[in-house]
């Protein structure tokens, strides 16, 4: 018997469509891996942060020989040492092959359907872009020790280790106490460890967690700033998905650019994070008054990260504003933390007035490559 109608062909076909999706992206994290796309994602991970959605051979190769350094931040160190070294590019003889080998890149990127005829990023090459993100972060997580080993204070899904307690029929052997317990039987002076020496962790639950990361997308976080954000904003949904918490997004200017609601779908926010633009001015206010529709209504707890460089210049009175907003957000049930990157002093007060009255923490950030690691920390202090 066979069974035809809309709803399934439809149902079929998005899961068919996924599938693809999923192969396509594991082509390329492959690719990425294996050091085959790994310099592309880093060149198209560049352009996106500083608004570059499509690429000129003429002004790159200007930019190559005239600014080297400027060529370095636009597209990236790597990219623009394998095109070019800074030592050559004054000699005619070594331009034109500066140009013949830009112009080689593009029609490889191209043949790679990473950038199209009119040389514009496609919708694989942002996959890429965000996928040399992703492995960049993981990397960067391996090597500080924050994957498969505690990190701060243990956390599990269950709960907090808290208390010590006797073993009893139905505990989970996975929450044996093993040096308590081994502790114990030497002291009865036990051969073995008997069930009656047996210790176990009692758990304090800590319940569902719903968090949203508001970045800062204003002008001036444009470039290597924006990225280091981005991984921190990486950092932060992997290991809170994986902790079966849900992670949304706000990426905010002088207005909302773009929100995710709390999802555990890891990818969606991936590419969400990887894609954001750097432009306009800020507006505070308007962040938090949309970040709490985006919070469910229920007993979970709900905090708000902010990340930002400045305090709130849109709106007729921007710190008024911005606190109102605040307490708004608490008496909703949610608590904010800020982690300023560079503020000034007046900043730095607004800042402290805002995690007060949020209930939150204040971080004022000057080196970038801890960003990640003070992200964790403050949803690890939940």
């Amino acid at each position: 018997m066979v069974i035809c109608g809309s709803n399934i062909i439809g149902n079929i076909e998005e899961i068919e469509g996924k599938l693809k999706k999923q192969d396509k992206e594991d082509k390329l994290l492959s690719s990425i891996l294996e050091g085959e796309k790994e310099e592309e994602g880093k060149l198209l991970r560049n352009a996106v942060n500083n608004n570059l959605f499509s690429f000129n051979p003429d002004i790159m190769f200007q930019q190559i020989v005239k600014d080297y350094s400027l060529a370095k931040q636009l597209y990236g160190e790597s990219f623009v040492r394998e095109i070019a070294d800074e030592k050559d590019v004054g000699f005619p003889e070594v331009q034109r092959k500066i140009k013949q080998k830009i112009l080689d890149k593009f029609e490889s990127l191209k043949d790679d359907k990473i950038i199209n005829k009119n040389l514009e990023i496609t919708e694989k090459g942002l996959n890429l872009a965000a996928l040399s993100l992703y492995v960049d972060e993981i990397n960067n997580l391996v090597s500080k020790g924050l994957i498969g080993e505690k990190f701060n204070k243990e956390i599990s899904h269950y709960g907090n280790k808290e208390e010590i307690k006797e073993f009893k029929r139905g505990d989970n052997y996975r929450n044996i106490a093993l040096r308590k317990s081994i502790r114990l039987a030497i002291k009865r002076s036990h051969n073995k460890i008997e069930k009656r020496d047996l210790r176990i962790f009692e758990k304090q639950s800590k319940g569902k967690i719903n968090l949203v990361y508001a970045l800062d997308a204003s002008g001036s976080m444009k470039g290597a700033k924006i990225d280091m954000c981005k991984k921190a904003g990486v950092a932060l949904a992997f290991k809170a998905i994986q902790e079966k918490d849900e992670v949304g997004l706000l990426v905010f200017g002088s207005k909302v650019e773009d929100i995710v609601y709390p999802t555990h779908d890891f990818m969606m926010i991936l590419n969400k994070i990887a894609n954001i633009r750097a432009k306009q001015e800020t507006n505070i206010a308007s962040t938090i008054i949309k970040a709490i529709e985006l919070f469910p209504n229920d007993d979970s707890t709900k905090h708000l990260i902010l990340i930002t460089d400045a305090m709130p210049t849109k709106g007729d009175n921007p710190e008024k504003e911005t606190l109102d907003a605040v307490e708004n957000a608490y008496n909703s049930g949610i608590t904010i933390s800020l982690i300023g990157i560079n503020l000034d002093k007046k900043g730095e007060v607004l800042a402290e007035r805002i995690t007060q009255i949020g209930n939150g923490k204040l971080q004022v950030v000057k080196n970038l490559e801890n960003l990640d690691m003070i992200v964790l920390e403050d949803y690890y202090s939940l």
